[in-house]
């Protein structure tokens, strides 16, 4: 998912700030869209995403995740926020009948919430050091603030899964959460611990909310749950769904043309 602004690419001007940093085994970009000195506010939030990465790394032997897996230590022993974490993916747990779990055969694993819940709080942080307007995207999961430019909302463009290169549709709005799931940049990885095999019964599913933290969370289950996605999620307060099926029909919860701005041609978004 690629944010579309009314500023070239990599543009940046006294009202723009955008940040590059490389985290968690992907690519984040911070980009502020209010006037001022942002220096200490993007130092911030490196060092939380960097911190986050030290703590729930599943590939750093020496993180608290990797040692709880290897019953090292307890939860109770880790970083506080282990707990924190672990209590939002036993909600999330519940709320999607268990298509949702940090409880995987190979061990604790909370990666499909925790980096939605590090970009949500990366964007509390912008927001306490007084930006009022900006993006954080973390591998297309994407947090919005505000607007890109005045009245002017932010414009998501929802990529087709079997093809990286054409715009499905385009996400508008102000102080909204994106997130999406499924094979397209790492392959089948996601379980359906119902099964307890990779699933496979969609090519991704996008999910729209306020918060970033449900939305990572609610697209990962929404994937392993397949044909019965939507009806779940049209169910579930607060989020709108879109998903694209193997053979790239889509299917959209009631609410979700609420969010759309429809492409332009060539299926790149339109002005």
């Amino acid at each position: 998912m690629t944010p579309e602004a009314g500023m070239p690419p990599g543009a940046a001007g006294p009202s723009r700030v955008v940040h590059v940093e490389h985290c968690m085994g992907t690519v984040f970009s911070i980009d502020i869209r209010d006037p001022g000195p942002w220096e200490p506010a993007i130092g911030a939030v490196t060092t939380w995403l960097h911190h986050v990465d030290e703590v729930f790394s599943t590939y750093q032997p020496g993180s608290d995740i990797s040692r709880l897996r290897r019953g090292e230590l307890t939860a109770a022993q880790a970083n506080p926020l282990v707990a924190e974490v672990l209590g939002l993916c036993a909600r999330a747990q519940e709320e999607t009948n268990g298509y949702f779990t940090a409880a995987l055969p190979g061990g604790i694993d909370p990666t499909g919430l925790v980096k939605g819940w590090a970009i949500e709080r990366a964007s509390g942080i912008l927001r306490a050091h007084g930006s009022v307007n900006h993006c954080v995207n973390g591998g297309g999961d994407i947090q919005l603030a505000g607007e890109a430019s005045p009245g002017q909302p932010w414009r998501v463009g929802i990529s087709d899964p079997r093809d990286r290169a054409r715009l499905l549709t385009v996400v508008a709005g102000r102080d909204v959460a994106v997130a999406t799931s499924g094979v397209a940049e790492r392959g089948p990885h996601i379980i359906d611990p119902r099964a307890g095999a990779p699933a496979a019964g969609l090519a991704s599913a996008t999910i729209v909310g306020v918060s970033l933290t449900r939305a990572d969370a609610y697209a990962t289950a929404a994937f392993a749950m397949g044909a019965s996605a939507l009806a779940w999620a049209t169910g579930m307060p607060g989020i709108e769904a879109l998903l694209v099926w193997p053979q790239g029909a889509t299917s959209r919860t009631p609410g979700f043309t609420d969010w759309e701005s429809s492409p332009g041609p060539a299926g790149r978004p339109a002005p």
